[in-house]
């Protein structure tokens, strides 16, 4: 059995041992599990719920020999939602790292989870200074990452490569500022970041719900977003081997949050109100009253990003670097051309380079085509049908060979 992540029910911790005796019961014991898991044995495989462990097959599935065997949907009990994110946060605090801001998001699960926490800013950025101070008046362990401008250079070359939407500027600033993170964090050894996405979604936290015209719409069709994001998230954790593990997407978090009416979360001026009043019992009041900006403008990463862009040329447009620099490279095809053992020329490198560059843009063309269920009138099938027919025979077929044995093309041995 090999078990990425972590296994629970009603709140327990599962120990491998007890996953052993759970699979030999058969698919469905997995069914009532949450956390966040990344599961195999044998011909099985198994994934959390909400789909917070990178895998191979849906989210919240049971997968035996290939074919889906069952549906994972735990069902804790239900509580309120204080109890809920306490339980979060415990299940998740036995190791890792806290990506912290100082915001209320970031503070709670440092104030619940007792765990190092890591922050990312530019020199003189909000955020450095800001979690600097949060982590003095928590009393936090806190390591602040400083990123220079050729380091946010180089990070953002690696992200644009995994995220799913390279060339989307907010996404690219926020990978990268997660980057920073992972990569201490497995500096430091540790695989798990405990994180607070998910809060902004579910407890109204983002400036454009205080005007929201249908604000519980606003909040369900940000939330349905979310499984992007967290594509987005892990791919860059993956980098450094590591993952973000979520305790605000936990199941009795979300069913919580959702039983909230959406007036309740945005009122009087005030975002994440729920939230906010939990906060209050558990960190300083001024952590949980804190209002922040978001991670990407915070950290100083989105500024220095713009600057990256003017210096090569964008001086308008960071879609337009962030298009540059995630095209395929010269060396990207001399790499490729090494792992798949193909002998190229210097003189072929740069058409190889183009004709990639255009299939991939190509790509990107097809994905703005939206497909229809029926096929278009007017097509007719050109092939023939498929009835057997005599074969050649084998002097025929010999007589164009280059080399032949014993009624055998004969070919160069190639290992």
């Amino acid at each position: 059995m090999n078990l990425k992540g972590w296994i629970e029910r009603d709140g327990v911790r599962l120990s491998p041992a007890d996953v052993e005796r759970m699979l030999g019961e058969g698919p469905e014991a997995l069914t009532r599990c949450g956390g966040e898991f990344l599961l195999t044995r044998d011909d099985c495989i198994a994934r959390d719920a909400f789909g917070i462990m990178p895998g191979p097959v849906p989210p919240g599935t049971v997968c035996y020999g290939g074919r889906e065997a069952a549906r994972i949907a735990p069902d804790p009990p239900p509580c309120t939602l204080e109890e809920a994110i306490v339980t979060a946060v415990d299940l998740r605090s036995d190791e890792g790292v806290v990506a912290f801001s100082g915001g209320v998001d970031s503070g709670l699960i440092a104030g619940l989870a007792g765990l190092p926490c890591v922050a990312v800013g530019t020199e003189g950025s909000h955020d450095a200074l800001w979690a600097a101070k949060a982590a003095r008046t928590m009393g936090l362990d806190l390591e602040i990452v400083t990123p220079t401008e050729e380091e946010v250079a180089e990070a953002i070359r690696r992200v644009v490569r995994v995220i799913p939407d390279p060339t989307n500027p907010v996404d690219a600033s926020i990978a990268t500022t997660l980057f920073f993170v992972a990569a201490r964090a497995a500096e430091l050894g540790h695989t798990r970041i405990l994180a607070g996405q998910g809060a902004d979604e579910l407890f109204g936290g983002y400036a454009r719900y205080l005007s929201s015209p249908d604000l519980a719409a606003e909040l369900e069709r940000d939330i349905a977003d979310h499984e992007r994001q967290r594509v987005r998230d892990q791919a860059v954790a993956a980098l450094h081997k590591a993952y973000f593990s979520m305790p605000y997407l936990d199941i009795r978090v979300v069913r919580a949050a959702r039983s909230i009416p959406a007036g309740e979360k945005v009122r009087g001026g005030v975002r994440k109100h729920p939230l906010r009043a939990v906060a209050q019992r558990h960190i300083p009041a001024e952590i949980a009253r804190a209002e922040k900006k978001a991670m990407q403008y915070g950290s100083g990463i989105w500024q220095a990003i713009q600057r990256l862009s003017c210096q090569n040329g964008y001086k308008k447009s960071v879609q337009g670097y962030l298009t540059e620099i995630s095209r395929v490279t010269e060396s990207d095809i001399e790499h490729i051309a090494e792992l798949a053992d193909i002998g190229i020329s210097r003189d072929e490198v740069p058409e190889f380079t183009r004709q990639f560059n255009a299939i991939l843009e190509y790509f990107e063309v097809l994905d703005t085509v939206e497909g229809e269920s029926a096929p278009a009138d007017g097509i007719t099938n050109v092939f023939r049908e498929d009835e057997p027919r005599p074969c050649l025979p084998q002097e025929a077929v010999l007589a164009n060979a280059g080399s032949t044995e014993n009624g055998f093309i004969k070919t160069p041995r190639v290992m």
